[in-house]
């Protein structure tokens, strides 16, 4: 039957025209006026249509009924069917879609396909095939037939207008009417680090009647916690994973000290204060800082953070017609820039802290430290926030021996720390960007005066704060970064609200969680004040329990649990989990037990030092589980007390780090081509010398000239891994050993080998 091939060519090919029995038109001509990209000013843009997925509709087999339709006419002959048909959409529609053309040209070869495969169609359609065939009807009578099929197949296309109307994030200040019913006065509070901004905001809360405290992290909720019950003021503590009445009855307190993602909108206080404002611009968190800034129901909202977001709060409150009182502050003891570098580690002095970007920098420097008879306290983001505290307190003892802190720059707001000087590692620093890509790249001015801001604490024993670098060439571009002004923050994250997904759902219930955030960042419009928060995160956690069984808001739930997805032990933790929880089976204290085969042993090596910290981190993940599904988690309590026992063996590891370090060494001797210690001993300046490659060309052209004597001298010095005052001292640290007699032929290698994994 070629004859039915030719009117489905025909459709394929032909320009839209006006639709017989009036059929609505395709969305490819309804929306066309939508595939110009968002201005900024509200436009809406073409969606992303590879996003849609289509609902497979089989042909129809074997029907067991007759087939009306052959009897009123004739059967359908498809002997010719078989040819190429329609394989490329119409050019005009392709132009005048754009976006569209792809969701067209899919609709259409499935429903030639249907058609095509089908034992039998609706009578109505086979009248029209058999009309068209015979030269009685027209090819357009096929089009309102074809527009059914394309709706069947994309779902979407008959609600497009209400998909865009849930995603439209235009207008975010209208979604806490609580808070646009009272007239707030907004206080930002500007200054740099150790200006004492925070604390006149503190001031305020604790004299008000009541009060919310957001901060970006526990270790500051818990300290504002400390510090207003000490001063007799009762305060709450929530945090993701608990909450901590202050009264004993279990009496909710008149003030609260929370972690931002955890304020309530719907609760009114009298003063609320939000503290590092700017983080209003972080491309994962950003949308908790907005929620709390147009949504906490306060009579007075204290604002803290960098003065680079004041024009934008301004701003975002300029649309809800609240006024900005801006209070500027000045650092309190001054910060100096020296004019020479450390150079070495024999320089270091008491109070000095060396700032690394990575785990592996701390791991390598701790150890080269400790070989010169010096003590210091470790810090990084992923040890367990008991563990930083008893870290800082080491560090800051007088009476303690250990007087050197080597951290990254989780020190950068959370911890009271008496520094002198930092010195900054490396300039360098791995970050992710908006669209959740990972970027290498120097630091900029705002992370760098944040953590050299640390120095000289006001109110500490060092009445003023210096700041320098470990390498002398990263010394002027130091200087200048600190020396620009910060960027201004420009825009306010944004992230999609479990009850927007869940009205998505309702018009997609055949997608999947991760296709349906795809298809509402795809719609979603916001102006030039917003962005939306990358989803990476959240998408990867959607795909890995997609066969779970979870009905949609258990599932965002779990979708947007605190985990590093890096840790595959706590990601494996979260399956099962779900796992267990769809089948309704509480996850209970024994359970997590055996899954963690707890209890652990202190660790013997840097690998098992990690291994605590993700159990530390599935400890986490299951006190936060518990704080939204008490039912299925039901043992918080005993789950928070055996996590502080952890939290005691992980200190034991970190202030054993350099045995750990050695332990790992010593495992990996012997092997002819050892992997690099993943976990412990990666190149430290690898990434620092491939970022600033341009200022270290000349210095390691006069590195090879004078010391091109071993071919691993060649290959470090070349790699940028050594310079040319480090090979000195190896030298030196070399012939000592040697005149001393204390190594043979054996300890050689051994020390050969040592110096290379330091090293690297």
């Amino acid at each position: 039957m070629r004859r039915c091939a030719g009117p489905l060519l025909r459709l394929a090919g032909r320009r839209p025209l006006p639709l017989r029995h009036g059929a609505a038109a395709f969305p490819a001509a309804s929306f066309s006026s939508s595939s110009s990209p968002s201005d900024g000013s509200g436009g809406s843009r073409a969606p992303d249509t590879s996003l849609f997925v289509p609902v497979p509709l089989k042909p129809v087999g074997d029907a067991a009924e007759e087939d009306v339709g052959a009897e009123l006419t004739r059967p359908l002959d498809k002997g010719g069917c078989g040819m190429a048909v329609g394989r490329s959409v119409c050019p005009s529609v392709r132009r005048s879609g754009r976006g569209w053309a792809r969701l067209f040209h899919q609709a259409f070869i499935s429903f030639r396909k249907y058609i095509m495969e089908s034992s039998s169609v609706s009578a109505d359609l086979h009248i029209i095939l058999n009309d068209i065939c015979c030269g009685a009807g027209h090819v357009d009578d096929l089009f309102p037939f074809f527009l059914r099929h394309a709706k069947q197949i994309f779902p979407m296309l008959d609600c497009m207008d209400d998909l865009r109307k849930i995603s439209d994030l235009r207008l975010p200040p209208n979604w806490y009417p609580e808070a646009r019913a009272i007239q707030r006065k907004i206080i930002f509070h500007a200054g740099p680090t150790n200006s004492g901004k925070t604390y006149h905001a503190i001031q305020r809360f604790l004299s008000a009647k009541s009060g919310i405290y957001c901060g970006p992290l526990k270790l500051l909720a818990h300290e504002i916690f400390q510090k207003s019950n000490a001063a007799n003021v009762p305060c709450d503590l929530v945090t993701g994973e608990e909450r901590v009445y202050a009264n004993e009855d279990a009496r909710q307190a008149s003030h609260i000290a929370c972690t931002i993602e955890m304020c309530s909108t719907n609760t009114p206080y009298e003063v609320a204060v939000i503290d590092e404002i700017q983080m209003i611009r972080d491309p994962a968190r950003g949308w908790a800082w907005t929620r709390a800034l147009l949504g906490l129901s306060a009579e007075e909202i204290h604002v803290c953070g960098e003065a680079a977001a004041i024009d934008l709060v301004t701003e975002l409150m300029y649309t809800t017609g609240e006024e900005v009182e801006v209070r500027n502050y000045e650092r309190l003891t001054p910060l100096t820039v020296l004019d020479y570098a450390l150079e070495s580690l024999d320089n270091l002095r008491p109070g000095d802290c060396i700032v690394c970007f990575s785990k592996n920098d701390i791991y390598s420097v701790s150890r080269q430290v400790e070989a010169r008879g010096l003590e210091c306290a470790v810090i990084y983001g992923s040890l367990p926030p008991g563990t930083k505290l008893e870290q800082a307190k080491k560090f800051n003892d007088p009476d303690d021996p250990c007087k050197i802190l080597v951290a990254t720059d989780a020190i950068g707001m959370g911890l009271n720390l008496c520094i002198k000087r930092i010195i900054f590692n490396s300039i360098v620093k791995p970050t992710i960007n908006e669209k959740g890509e990972k970027e290498i790249d120097l630091i900029t001015t705002s992370q760098a005066l944040q953590i050299a801001g640390r120095a000289g604490r006001y109110g500490s024993s060092f009445k003023q704060g210096e700041v320098t670098t470990m390498h002398r060439d990263d010394l002027a571009q130091l200087k200048e970064i600190l020396s620009e002004p910060v960027r201004p923050v420009k825009a306010a994250g944004l992230h999609p609200t479990a009850e927007q997904i869940e009205m998505f759902a309702y018009h997609l219930p055949d997608a999947t969680l991760s296709n349906l955030i795809d298809i509402f960042v795809s719609l979603s419009q916001v102006d030039g004040l917003y962005f939306v928060c990358n989803i990476d995160d959240f998408k990867f956690l959607a795909d890995m329990i997609q066969h779970i069984p979870l009905n949609l808001r258990s599932r965002y739930v779990f979708c947007t649990a605190p985990l590093n997805r890096k840790e595959p032990f706590v990601c494996t933790t979260l399956l099962k989990f779900a796992r267990q929880f769809s089948r309704n089976e509480p996850l209970t204290f024994d359970w997590l037990c055996r899954h963690t085969k707890w209890p652990l042993a202190p660790p013997k090596n840097i690998k098992e030092l990690v291994h605590l910290e993700a159990v530390h981190d599935v400890f986490d993940l299951y006190l936060w589980l518990s704080y939204r599904f008490m039912d299925m988690f039901p043992d918080a309590a005993l789950v928070r007390s055996i996590q502080k026992k952890l939290d005691d063996i992980i200190q034991i590891g970190v202030c054993n780090i350099t045995k750990l370090i050695r332990a790992s060494q010593s495992n990996h001797r012997g092997v002819k081509s050892p992997e690099p210690l993943s976990v412990a001993l990666e190149v430290p300046g690898e990434r620092r010398a491939r970022s600033l490659k341009a200022y270290r060309s000349s210095v390691r052209q006069e590195d090879l000239k004078s010391h091109g004597r071993g071919s691993l001298a060649n290959r470090l010095l070349r790699e940028g891994l050594l310079t040319q005052e480090m090979l000195r001292q190896l030298e030196s640290e070399w012939q000592d050993q040697h005149r001393s007699g204390r190594y043979g032929l054996a300890s050689k290698r051994d020390d050969q080998s040592n110096i290379s994994l330091v090293v690297n």
